[in-house]
């Protein structure tokens, strides 16, 4: 979908393309189609998260990695810049990052001391954010002038719809699109959920 010069794509799951000036991956996964990416920003290091196999069909020699400090499989792209971001940390190029809070609160299996993240990226002048793997967390109240959030939504692992509309009540994005769905857990119907309940301006896709 184009919200308003910036492509965004979602390839299933939480993996996302997002092409403004440069081409951004987000978590990929199961890829099929691609561009060469300028930029892969990876979330944590669960395998629907960090695939490998799909970094390397989207890497370039001067692609740069931005990924959670857990993700320490990414060493092996000895060719490559990595940079690792703790929560609260940024980058800076042509595009901007900061690493923010993505953990369970009422599960185990995103612990805070995992130390997994999402991201606030900003690419030609638009806040996007990419929650990751995490449920309706306290530090979301600190997410200011979101354009776009991309919120989980399947339950289980992550926030259920009806937490996922309290996270997008909270952050106020323009616009409000919901993943990890339709792939490893979730269906459809939990992101059809989290549409017909939030009253903001939602997409699906």
């Amino acid at each position: 979908m184009k919200y308003e010069d910036i492509e965004i794509f979602r390839i299933n799951h939480d993996a996302f393309k997002i092409k403004g000036n440069k081409t951004v991956y987000i978590d990929p996964f199961k890829i099929q189609a691609f561009d060469k990416a300028d930029f892969v920003l990876i979330s944590h290091n669960h395998y629907d998260h960090l695939s490998i196999d799909d970094i390397k069909k989207v890497i370039a020699k001067n692609t740069i990695l931005i990924a959670s400090p857990n993700c320490e499989k990414l060493k092996d792209f000895k060719e490559n810049k990595i940079v690792f971001l703790n929560p609260g940390e940024k980058f800076q190029d042509i595009i901007k990052v900061e690493a923010v809070h993505a953990y369970n609160i009422n599960k185990n299996f995103h612990p805070r001391s995992y130390n997994g993240v999402g991201f606030v990226l900003e690419i030609d002048s638009k806040r996007i954010y990419h929650a990751g793997d995490t449920d309706f967390i306290p530090e979301m109240k600190n997410l200011k002038n979101i354009d776009v959030a991309l919120l989980p939504v399947s339950g289980t692992y992550v926030m259920t719809p009806e937490e996922a509309v309290q996270a997008a009540n909270l952050i106020k994005p323009k616009l409000a699109i919901p993943m990890h769905y339709g792939s490893i857990v979730g269906t459809e119907k939990d992101a059809l959920k989290f549409k017909e309940l939030y009253k903001g301006n939602c997409e699906t896709i």
